[in-house]
């Protein structure tokens, strides 16, 4: 059989009938199927790519075949550092390399035969997309969500650009895994934090895996505590956020980030030289650094004291790089006896460590942190109260002098989106003299990307180096002005593509409420689970934000998430060029054809798991095709029979129906694939038997149906060499007859002495002891001269004898 050939024939029938357009005016219940944006930064798809959008299509021809109008749109994420670095390497330009590869995988994609609709196609480097990019800035701007200011940021050397603290792992970039290091600059930002509580709430609300929420949970970081002000000796105050109010009298120092105002103000001329020194040094590393576990504890004394507004000691005021600005008040009150950090930190510096806790499973000498369970001693008119009744009194007492309170604080930081590069979409922001920061009138967007741009890197924006591009007029006044030269992080296109999606083509506005609220949300979002703390946050924040400035009726993007897995090479590893694992799509459809290669997929992998490749499997799968081909071959030259029903055959069929219809929907595609194979071997038996040509031509039909949504071409084949009309995904998919599933007779196996002798079929209601009699008479042959101490009958499944 040749399957290009008839992928082929059927791929271009499926385009001149326009099959899978979607239908607006459809009274079927929509079902929006999304994969994550697809980066056009290669020349060719890897198995990845078809791993992702040949099974998620698999899910969405089923859908599609039970009933749903399915919308199944595809585009391209097409800013980014990759095209750009590729270009500068190249001399290639982006907007060139990039149209021409989205040609490329535009081919591989309707290669896949997937359901895409492509009239609804998005790709985000056009003026046509970017312009509603912009439009959301502005629509965040005038909301107060968007704003500027001078910040330490992080800075990749290598990529030449500031990157958010979601896009650095470990202390390197994410995208090229060169150190990070610390720059001062002033950027845009989006005030996600505003979110952080509705963005915590919604998990509770959305079908996603548990990892997911987990987190995102853990990014959100939620703390439920309390805000104590310390005055400062001489004049001024602070805050310090703390879970462990309980613990106050046991603070002995304050600590104050390196970078915090304050430190400048407080510190005694004796200790400035070294304070200086050390801002400098902490400056140098990353927030990720500075948060590791295993850095060494370092920092320097300011000269200045605090007053513990509890018991009124005076406590010296250090400045240390394991406290953040960036999180909670910059400020941290340091109870040694009671933090392995703090403790850590008061070892070295030899302050003292005074314990408040009573923790009875810890003896007084251990220098360890003590337990945070246990009664307060040390405390004052707090002796004797629990940890949780101390937390409660304290903070109520503070409260009521002015100097605390009860406080929830988050870890979350506001997601900084300026990037000093070039192949992104312009900021529409202009700077004027006499007006100051103005936005680009809507009117006037987009603001175009130029073109002939030098983007060699060199730390600052490429289109800082454009003065027709800088140079421009203030809306306002109408005097001189300059725009902005950073571009806007590729994540911000991603964060609001699928409400564009439905109604891509409308140049009046972003999106039309009506047409979106009736689309979204999404029912379906598939993609990776490396997004979990980026692009599915960020989405959600847009989300959550538009829908309360009333563009959107929804609050949530994507309802139901799944994650593929991670497709290896046959060595098990990640592949790679340089490994020479990587394995080509391309070259096996060629050889085997597309259907092969998303059934191998299906079977060959537990989807959200993934696992090494193995040539023997696709071999496996492309004769197993060929055997569906020959059964399919055989039934349809059957000829004459009266209908009549074969229970065998027909309790495998619907075993069958009923398993995959469960299977499919929650993306087990290998199990159902499986229950497929074992209905084929079943009615090869069945063939061999002189069947009824009626039944059998029906049984084939619905074993094509079954088979259409993984194996769609071929499934078309098949289903026209049985007669069939056009189209097999025009079909209702098969249902399945519970009756079928009960068997008159069950096939039940002799066990003797733990080994099987014999298999007998018996009525599926005969109870223990006519099972019993049946076997005794029939089968006495199996244990004869042998005295039986146990007769053991399970109904419908084993009979255990044991004999000696």
């Amino acid at each position: 059989m040749n399957f290009t050939d008839i992928e082929k024939k059927w791929q271009k029938k499926w385009a001149e009938t326009g099959l899978y357009k979607f239908d607006k005016n459809s009274l079927k219940p929509k079902h929006y199927v999304l994969e994550m944006f697809s980066y056009p930064s290669g020349a060719n798809l890897h198995v990845g790519h078809w791993y992702n959008y040949s099974l998620s299509d698999t899910y969405a021809r089923f859908m599609r075949m039970t009933g749903h109008n399915v919308f199944h749109p595809m585009g391209f994420d097409a800013f980014g550092l990759p095209a750009e670095n590729y270009a500068i390497k190249t001399g290639i330009h982006p907007s060139d390399s990039t149209l021409k590869n989205i040609e490329t995988m535009e081919k591989q994609l309707q290669a896949i035969g997937a359901t895409f609709d492509w009239d609804y196609e998005l790709v985000t480097c056009l003026p046509e997309y970017y312009k509603w990019t912009q439009w959301c800035f502005l629509q965040l701007y005038k909301h107060g969500l968007a704003y500027r200011k001078a910040a330490p940021v992080n800075w990749c050397p290598s990529c030449q650009t500031v990157l958010a603290n979601e896009q650095v792992e470990g202390g390197e970039c994410e995208r090229c895994g060169t150190a990070v290091t610390r720059k001062h600059l002033t950027q845009w930002f989006f005030k996600i934090t505003d979110y952080a509580e509705q963005l915590l709430e919604g998990l509770d609300r959305i079908d996603w895996p548990e990892k997911t929420k987990l987190m995102q949970k853990n990014w959100i970081g939620k703390s439920r505590g309390g805000e104590v002000k310390f005055d400062i000796v001489g004049g001024g105050d602070f805050t310090v956020f703390t879970t462990r109010a309980d613990t106050l009298c046991g603070c002995t120092y304050v600590v104050i980030s390196p970078e915090h105002p304050l430190v400048d103000k407080i510190t005694t001329s004796v200790q400035a030289p070294a304070v200086k020194e050390y801002q400098e040094y902490a400056a140098k590393a990353t927030e990720i650094d500075r948060l590791s576990t295993t850095r060494e504890k370092t920092g320097v004394f300011t000269g200045a004291y605090a007053v513990n507004p509890i018991n009124g000691r005076q406590v010296p005021i250090w400045t240390a790089d394991y406290v953040l600005a960036s999180y909670g008040t910059g400020c941290v009150m340091a109870v040694p006896a009671h933090d392995e950090r703090d403790f850590a930190f008061a070892e070295k510096y030899n302050l003292p460590i005074e314990r408040v806790i009573d923790a009875k499973d810890k003896d007084t000498d251990d220098k360890l942190p003590f337990t945070e369970h246990g009664i307060l001693v040390n405390s004052g008119k707090y002796d004797g109260l629990t940890t949780e009744e101390g937390k409660k009194a304290i903070l109520e007492d503070l409260g009521k002098e002015g100097r605390g309170g009860f406080k929830i604080n988050y870890r979350l930081r506001d997601w900084l989106v300026s990037r000093q590069r070039y192949w992104g979409a312009p900021i529409p922001m202009v700077y004027c003299d006499k007006c100051g920061e103005v936005p680009v009138p809507e009117d006037q967007l987009p603001v175009e990307l130029p073109y002939d741009v030098n983007f060699t890197p060199d730390g600052t924006s490429p289109l800082a180096k454009k003065e027709d591009f800088v140079n421009t007029t203030c809306p306002i006044c109408g005097g001189k002005a300059k725009r902005d030269v950073d571009t806007m992080d590729t994540f911000v296109c991603s964060s609001w593509y699928y409400l564009r999606y439905p109604d891509n083509k409308n140049s009046e506005e972003a999106w039309n409420k009506k047409i979106v609220d009736e689309m979204l949300p999404v029912d379906k979002y598939i993609g990776g689970a490396e997004h979990a703390v980026m692009h599915l946050l960020y989405a959600r924040f847009f989300t959550k934000a538009f829908h309360d400035m009333g563009y959107i009726g929804f609050d949530e993007p994507f309802m139901s998430l799944v994650h593929q897995g991670t497709i290896l090479g046959p060595d098990g590893e990640k592949m790679s060029k340089s490994r020479g694992n990587v394995i080509s799509p391309d070259d096996l459809i060629k050889k085997y054809g597309s259907d092969t290669l998303r059934m191998y997929l299906a079977f060959g992998f537990n989807y959200v798991e993934g696992g090494p490749w193995n040539d023997d499997g696709i071999k496996a799968i492309n004769r197993f095709l060929e055997r569906v081909e020959r059964l399919v071959g055989a039934v349809a030259k059957l000829e004459g029979g009266s209908g009549k029903v074969d229970a065998d055959l027909n309790y495998q069929l619907h075993y069958a129906i009923k398993n995959v219809t469960h299977d499919y929907p929650i993306f087990s595609f290998n199990t159902a694939v499986a229950r497929i194979m074992e209905l084929v071997n079943a009615f090869y038996k069945y063939i061999d038997a002189q069947p009824d040509s009626v039944f059998a031509k029906d049984a084939a039909q619905k074993l094509c149906l079954l088979l259409a949504p993984v194996a769609p071409h071929f499934s078309e084949e098949m289903w026209e060499r049985l007669g069939g009309g056009y189209s097999i995904f025009n079909q209702d998919y098969p249902v399945c007859d519970e009756s079928a599933l009960v068997r008159s007779t069950v096939n039940m196996a002799i066990q003797v002495n733990g080994k099987v002798r014999a298999k007998f079929d018996i009525s599926s209601d005969a109870s223990k002891e006519e099972t019993e009699a049946f076997v005794r008479s029939r089968f006495a042959n199996l244990w004869e001269g042998k005295e039986i101490v146990k007769f053991i009958v399970v109904p419908g499944r084993i009979v255990n004898i044991v004999v000696k």
